[in-house]
């Protein structure tokens, strides 16, 4: 199967220059990454501020060139600049703050600004603005103003408006970092519904870890490296390696590695709270 990224060696340095056009510092946000997607897999790349993921995320989506190493988008090489164009209409991406993202006056008019600049037949742009909406939950909000919308719906917006390009993969750059908890939860489950019915690549940049549970596969960074990776329920059995690197583990899955600790014989890597109330079960007694 062709894969939808595949990176080797990546590295993206930003080079500082004085006022006469010297090199005064290299910094290197994203050194010697090695990444696989396949096609349809919902993807997290954990790390926290400073590790590299955002600058990571906007490769994928041919916004920033690599510095070295290679990388393919859906087979294509994201340093010609020939592909720009045809990777981000195969990557679309959403970012933190959805008000960047939203430009127009009414909630439909802003999912169709996408396909309308890349000459997409009108009759079809309105076919795309209401799958897309009807695929984020979001259709029958089409004639309000965005700005009378919650945090999360404003972000399902903005995801609503890259669907509508209908790229294979969405590239989402830590899209809840501004909302609260329910905004949160209604984002994450709007990209686990498009990855499970619509098949789109889902790549979610993060730095909260509950958000990862429901991954496919996990990359954990620091230092601009992918020091971990696995399925959730793997990278969260490290719990003391994820502590070294300054990252926490979900609130259940500590609890019950704390548990394990004091002499429970339960496993590491639990995730959710239905897990930990069965591996608890054999040591609850009732009354009768």
């Amino acid at each position: 199967m062709e894969k939808m990224i595949e990176a080797r060696g990546l590295k993206h340095e930003y080079i500082q220059r004085d006022e006469e056009g010297n090199v005064t510092n290299i910094l290197t946000a994203v050194d010697s990454v090695d990444l696989d997607v396949l096609p349809g897999q919902f993807i997290s790349i954990l790390g926290h501020n400073g590790s590299g993921k955002s600058t990571l995320a906007k490769h994928l989506d041919a916004l920033l060139m690599p510095s070295g190493g290679t990388l393919y988008i859906d087979g294509m090489d994201a340093s010609d600049e020939k592909n720009t164009l045809p990777i981000r209409e195969t990557s679309g991406m959403v970012f933190q703050n959805p008000d960047n993202q939203i430009i127009a006056s009414v909630v439909e008019e802003d999912v169709g600004f996408g396909p309308e600049n890349i000459g997409i037949p009108t009759d079809e742009i309105w076919e795309r603005v209401e799958k897309a909406l009807k695929a984020v939950g979001m259709w029958e909000f089409r004639k309000r103003s965005p700005n009378r919308l919650s945090g999360g719906q404003k972000q399902r917006v903005a995801i609503a408006g890259v669907m509508a390009m209908e790229p294979k993969c969405i590239v989402l750059d830590e899209p809840t970092a501004m909302l609260d908890p329910d905004g949160r939860r209604e984002v994450i489950e709007a990209a686990h519904e498009l990855n499970e019915k619509k098949g789109v690549t889902v790549i979610l940049i993060t730095h909260y870890m509950e958000e990862v549970v429901g991954s496919d596969y996990v990359f954990v960074m620091d230092a601009g490296k992918i020091f971990l990776q696995g399925t959730p329920r793997d990278v969260f059995s490290k719990v003391d390696l994820l502590k070294e690197h300054r990252l926490n583990v979900p609130q259940i899955t500590y609890l019950a590695h704390k548990l394990r600790m004091d002499g429970l014989d339960i496993p590491e890597g639990i995730l959710t709270r239905q897990e930990l109330i069965e591996a608890l079960r054999p040591y609850l007694t009732f009354n009768a």
